[in-house]
């Protein structure tokens, strides 16, 4: 079946579409579908999770009834299968959100995504734009990417892990900042892959050879 982006309405996924079609293509990883059909999703050798916006319209969009979620979750829970989540699709990995109130995630990584918090009121939130990477170790879908490597941040909110184990890179914006965070077939990435350019384009064709 290939890899499977889901589509929950939760922001433009064409950029993410493009670049994860691109690698697909080059590296011979076959097809990328963009879907919100669960009987779809249930045929994906890989997942990949996008999403922009707030965590509980997300969280909602995800839990309407049509079946979106469970499929996910059998794929990557049952069967073990790679995952991938990006930004919200990322923090929806946490145990709890709590923008605007406090909202259930998946918690397949325990933790809570709070509000950024900078010790430099200079700072402004949202934290925007290029930042480096700080890399705790090394993980196969970070394979050739190396601390100071850039990435593309949008966003108010961060993942805070309750396992160390499970931060895999970091950046610097006031304070520590998840970056990325990991654990068995499962990985997020606060950043957006698909507009961090070299950086972002290694990490999905990465992941899309990715066999835990």
């Amino acid at each position: 079946m290939g890899t499977v982006i889901v589509d929950y309405e939760s922001g433009n996924l064409h950029s993410a579409e493009k670049a994860f079609q691109r690698m697909a293509r080059e590296g011979g990883h076959g097809p990328v579908t963009v879907t919100s059909d669960p009987d779809v999703i249930r045929q994906a050798d890989r997942v990949v999770l996008p999403g922009d916006g707030a965590f509980p319209a997300c969280r909602e969009a995800l839990f309407d009834h049509r079946g979106v979620f469970e499929a996910i979750d059998e794929v990557v829970r049952t069967h073990g299968r790679p995952f991938m989540g990006i930004c919200i699709g990322m923090q929806m990995l946490a145990s709890r959100g709590l923008e605007y109130s406090e909202t259930p995630g998946f918690d397949w990584i325990g933790g809570t995504v709070g509000p950024i918090a900078p010790s430099d009121p200079t700072l402004k939130v949202p934290h925007m734009g290029w930042n480096d990477l700080v890399l705790h170790g090394t993980h196969p879908v970070l394979d050739g990417i190396q601390t100071g490597d850039h990435a593309y941040f949008v966003h108010s909110y961060q993942f805070r892990v309750d396992n160390p184990a499970h931060l895999l890179a970091h950046a610097e914006y006031g304070e520590p900042v998840t970056a990325v965070v990991g654990r068995d077939t499962m990985i997020g990435t606060q950043f957006h892959p698909e507009k961090s350019q070299t950086t972002g384009l290694s990490i999905i064709a990465n992941f899309l050879r990715w066999a835990p």
